[in-house]
């Protein structure tokens, strides 16, 4: 294998701290009137929806966009046409006082590239289809020379667009997307994290040759597992290289509404918890101004644990950024070893006790006392001495395996409720009977002997709480106190907010148990709020988060993407349909996206796609097999339908 060319190996760990927050160090890179990277704060930015070529309305959009808190704003540019279109936008906004920096976005075209890097701040381009968009070969069968002249590829077109570029005072975001690797990374790495990192760095190679530094990176995917690991194993690979180029975050096709909202938060903001990322841009399958205070918020939030508490936490060696693996704990009832994580429902502030009619919990917590309007055949959770008082009046019969864990409640229906322990209450575990023992602790409470005692006492399962400001380094550092001491003992975890807007606690949940799960931490969570959100949204909430983390999947998954002036179709509507007719296959994924350049790939792992083929024509996917081409959008959704109904994977709703 040539030198350079060969599968990316990772020599030490990322040096960062996973228990205390600070930002990535990282070069300056001017676009424009503002800079990204350095000492600055994170650039919000966000993506035009409208045709490119309608320079009204591009300009109008741009004044809306400007308005809602736009920092920089992308407009697609396929082509020389539309380079011209993006000079007279450009212009436009100048003449009207604006001095926000445009971004031209470009795919498969080298030419328009070098023309948008005359007219605008910035240039995006895709290693995927930038140099290697023609195949040469049969996927896996390129040889080594092959290979090495696909490198020199890159190298003769991406030389003359980085000197154009560092002529006019140019930045270009290296924007690799995991749906538009080319054929040739695709062949020696698949479709892999590694295999973005290397379609990037080769760029960055080629750039440092020639003195261009102006470069910020881009890794996305709509699966934020694999986003944060591509990520972080680009950070790892710069080091090694000695590159320090500012990072643009951001989960491709997150969809709409609360999922869409929860995905995003849940895969930026475990980078942002990272201290990675110097500008980032949430995808919604919406206007593009709703995605700007979603991006707002992330920031805000992650960025307000500036100067915290230090913790002193132990990093553990086995421990890995780059893993996809989860930390093995015991099993206890349904929690824990190869359960799916659990949601815990706090309902010991609220008096409803009514449940969601899709998102039921695993557990509720009902605190001190038990409630009289209890969701029948529930599994409940008393605070201790609240469980003793219906142990002691009988309330819980005894069980043929002499394990006291059941109240009988009328008509002969039982649930199950267990004990809540703290830490002033331990020495009481030993002496109770109940098949789980929940034990509310937080990381400061961690001593030797409790440790001791979670790997020696059968049938305990952790609340992990937190009040820290940085309270995901801190229950990052329990996890990992509990795999240095070797301890299997399952982990709840929880936190607390007091929010009135669904929004803000979506994306506040989405960042603080996502981070943690993305880690391969956590057997379930429990989300607290003192505000007016519903409990039963909380709910929905909870499952949302553990779906957006890739570990228990709850409802429909819908791969969609936020449309641009590619998209030549209605999506926002399109999507708004498919939801509507496809909402009860919750063992599906779904892709629906506006155009060819992302959506066979990035839907990769969707088993159906909906993808917009030409003006007025669709194209129908299964998994990656191309299925029906350029059928008309009238009857797009229909034929869909009809396509999983062959494929047997049709049910009927409810």
């Amino acid at each position: 294998m040539s030198p350079g060319i060969g599968p990316i190996v990772i020599i030490e760990e990322i040096k960062m701290d996973y228990f205390n927050y600070t930002r990535r160090s990282t070069v300056k890179v001017r676009v424009g009137n503002l800079f990204m990277g350095g000492e600055h704060p994170v650039v919000v930015q966000t993506m035009t929806n409208t045709n490119t070529l309608d320079v009204e309305g591009s300009v109008a959009q741009c004044e809306r966009l400007i308005a809602a808190g736009a920092q920089l704003i992308r407009l697609t540019t396929q082509g020389t046409r539309e380079v011209e279109s993006l000079r007279e936008i450009h212009r436009r906004l100048r003449e009207k006082g604006y001095t926000i920096p445009i971004s031209a976005d470009i795919h498969f075209n080298p030419r328009a590239a070098e023309l948008a890097a005359t007219v605008v701040e910035k240039v995006r381009i895709n290693p995927g289809n930038f140099a290697d968009r023609q195949r040469t070969s049969s996927p896996g069968e390129y040889s080594d020379e092959e290979y090495a002249l696909g490198v020199e590829r890159v190298s003769a077109k991406a030389v003359p667009f980085f000197k154009i570029c560092k002529e006019h005072g140019t930045a270009v975001r290296i924007g690799v997307n995991h749906g538009s690797l080319s054929d040739r990374i695709m062949a020696r790495y698949g479709d892999t994290p590694e295999g973005m990192v290397e379609s990037c760095m080769e760029y960055l190679r080629v750039a440092v040759e020639v003195g261009f530094t102006d470069i910020v990176i881009s890794m996305k995917a709509s699966n934020t597992l694999l986003m944060t690991k591509a990520v972080r194993l680009l950070v790892a690979a710069m080091d090694r290289e000695g590159m320090y180029f500012p990072l643009h975050l951001g989960v491709t096709e997150a969809g709409d509404g609360e999922e869409g909202r929860v995905k995003s938060a849940v895969g930026i903001g475990a980078l942002l918890s990272d201290g990675l990322g110097d500008t980032i841009r949430v995808s919604l399958s919406e206007e593009p101004e709703a995605e700007l205070p979603v991006a707002r918020k992330l920031i805000d939030y992650v960025s307000s644990r500036v100067g915290h508490i230090i913790i002193d936490g132990k990093a553990c060696s086995r421990y890995s950024p780059y893993s996809t693996d989860r930390r093995e704990t015991d099993t206890v009832l349904n929690i824990g070893g190869g359960h799916l994580p659990v949601v815990i429902s706090d309902r010991s502030q609220v008096a409803d006790m009514s449940l969601h009619s899709r998102f039921i919990p695993d557990y509720i917590y009902v605190g001190r006392r038990m409630p009289d309007n209890f969701p029948r055949g529930m599994k409940l959770i008393v605070d201790y001495q609240g469980w003793l008082e219906y142990a002691g009046k009988g309330s819980f019969p005894e069980r043929e395996d002499g394990i006291d864990s059941q109240l009988q409640p009328a008509q002969g229906e039982s649930i199950d409720v267990f004990p809540l322990f703290t830490v002033e209450s331990l020495e009481e575990v030993d002496n109770c009977k109940a098949l789980v023992k929940f034990l509310r602790i937080s990381f400061p409470e961690l001593s030797d002997e409790l440790l001791t005692f979670l790997k020696m006492t059968p049938g305990v399962v952790v609340i992990l709480t937190t009040d820290h400001m940085n309270g995901v380094g801190e229950q990052r550092a329990f996890f990992h106190a509990l795999m240095n001491a070797d301890c299997h003992v399952p982990v709840i975890i929880h936190r607390g907010y007091a929010e009135e807007v669904a929004e803000d606690i979506q994306i506040k949940g989405g960042v603080d148990f996502g981070t943690l799960l993305l880690d391969g931490f956590g057997d379930g969570i429990m989300m607290s709020n003192q505000g007016q959100v519903r409990i039963t949204d909380l709910d929905s909430y909870a499952f949302a988060i553990l779906q957006a983390a890739r570990v228990r999947m709850s409802r429909t998954e819908y791969i969609s993407c936020p449309g641009c002036g590619r998209t030549l179709f209605d999506l926002q509507a399109t999507l708004a349909r498919v939801k509507q007719q496809l909402s009860h296959l919750t063992h599906l994924k779904i892709g629906v996206m506006g155009c060819i350049v992302n959506g066979p790939g990035e839907m990769a792992d969707a088993d159906y796609g909906y993808v917009g083929e030409g003006r007025g024509k669709i194209s129908l996917y299964r998994k990656k097999e191309l299925v029906k081409k350029n059928i008309p959008q009238e009857g797009a959704v229909e034929e869909l339908i009809q396509l999983i109904k062959e494929q047997g994977d049709w049910v009927e709703p409810e």
